[in-house]
């Protein structure tokens, strides 16, 4: 089958390009243990735009891109981020992105392998049809849909399920880490049972969160650790300015504070976090893509005793003095992935928030005019939106809600 759509080739001038595409169709396991299906035919409504895309670009302009694209094939169809309509099944669906041969995919081990649609050996959205393995295909609740269609609002909100998966995973990982490594402390302190003291440790953890760097991930887990635990003190550390539309949109959401990293020297910068936060992190999560993090919280002391160091960031190079590391007892943390109920509870979590109001629309003619113009100069530049989508197939989607 020949469809249209976007898709990544190693190529110095045109890593990029929109046209002619043959589908293929290679049996996949969601799991580990399952069996493998052949995909079923779906087409793209919506898809969102993620940094992982603009990497693969670049990584195809570098003639690096060989190990990402689906066997036997020399291109990769992009997108990971969207809804899509099965009809087969006159449904809506969100396609869960990781699959493979792994039991947990938040615990490959080295013998074990996985794919990402859209990624990483897999085919994504960004394209007319495509097929998908049939138990990837995660349904919209009926609420949100109406006479075949969903809400624009609604459509926009979900090209967020899987960076939400991957905090709803952050959380649960910072819970389980931070339990573990504190619960001893806790049954000292207080005279009780180890049950008793995991659950202290667990909350615990988030008295006092620095949550370093403000993309959507950042966004995201502040606003989960609000949720779940109202009386955490969090500061959000960013170069923006507090009244900028996206820094307020995040405070708003997650009710937490912020420092504005404008300082001449890191030292003043983590002085102002520490006053802000009336003392040391009980956790700092890193998700700036920059070397300042590590600084701040190891070399300037922002991360307290017992602190639990959570780096979500993809590029920096963690580095800490071995010393004081051991006696300030400091865990370090690191993960990305999610499993499917993370990503099942980001689209119920998702569909009664707000963060449609963050994604703007760029018209499909013209991204598919000149995709790395798209890429470069409007969905990828400096003061380019927070989350930028298209509108693949309107035909799904009721512009009036």
């Amino acid at each position: 089958m020949v469809v249209k759509g976007t898709y990544f080739q190693n190529d110095k001038d045109h890593p990029l390009v929109y046209g002619d595409i043959n589908l293929i169709n290679p049996p996949r396991r969601r799991l580990r243990g399952e069996e493998e299906k052949e995909g079923i035919l779906a087409e793209t409504v919506i898809a969102g735009f993620c940094g992982t895309d603009h990497e693969l670009m670049r990584m195809g302009s570098e003639g690096l891109l060989d190990k990402k694209f689906p066997e036997g094939q020399k291109r990769l169809i992009n997108g990971h981020e969207g809804v899509v309509w099965v009809p087969s099944q006159n449904r809506f669906a969100i396609v869960l992105i990781r699959g493979g041969n792994a039991w947990d995919p938040t615990r490959y081990t080295e013998e074990e392998s996985y794919f990402e649609y859209g990624c990483d050996g897999a085919d994504g959205l960004f394209s007319d049809h495509n097929y998908y393995n049939p138990d990837m295909l995660l349904p919209i609740p009926d609420e949100y849909v109406k006479d075949g269609k969903i809400a624009l609002s609604f459509a926009k909100k979900m090209v967020f399920p899987d960076p939400f998966g991957c905090m709803v995973f952050q959380l649960e990982r910072m819970e389980d880490m931070g339990s573990a490594h504190n619960f001893r402390v806790e049954m000292a302190k207080n005279k009780c049972s180890e049950e008793e003291a995991r659950k202290l440790a667990k909350e615990h953890v988030f008295d006092r969160t620095v949550i370093f760097g403000l993309g959507t991930t950042g966004m995201f887990i502040g606003d989960l650790i609000r949720q779940k635990y109202p009386e955490a003190k969090i500061v959000f550390v960013a170069r923006s300015e507090k009244n900028s539309p996206k820094i307020s949109f995040a405070l708003e959401q997650a009710k937490a504070d912020y420092v504005q990293s404008k300082y001449d020297t890191n030292e003043e910068l983590a002085a102002a976090i520490q006053e802000e936060l009336g003392g040391t992190a009980t956790l700092f999560i890193g998700t700036s893509g920059t070397n300042v993090e590590h600084d701040i919280a190891f070399k300037y002391g922002v991360l307290g005793c017992n602190g639990v160091y959570n780096s979500f960031s993809l590029g920096p190079v963690v580095e800490f003095d071995t010393m004081p590391f051991g006696f300030k007892n400091h865990l370090i943390i690191s993960s990305i992935n999610f499993r499917q109920a993370h990503m099942e509870a980001a689209i119920e979590i998702l569909g009664k928030s707000r963060y449609n109001e963050i994604v703007e629309l760029i018209d499909k003619e013209e991204f598919i005019k000149d995709p790395m113009d798209a890429y470069e100069n409007k969905i990828f530049c400096k003061g380019a939106p927070m989350k930028t989508a298209v509108v693949w197939n309107e035909k799904y989607v009721d512009f009036e809600r």
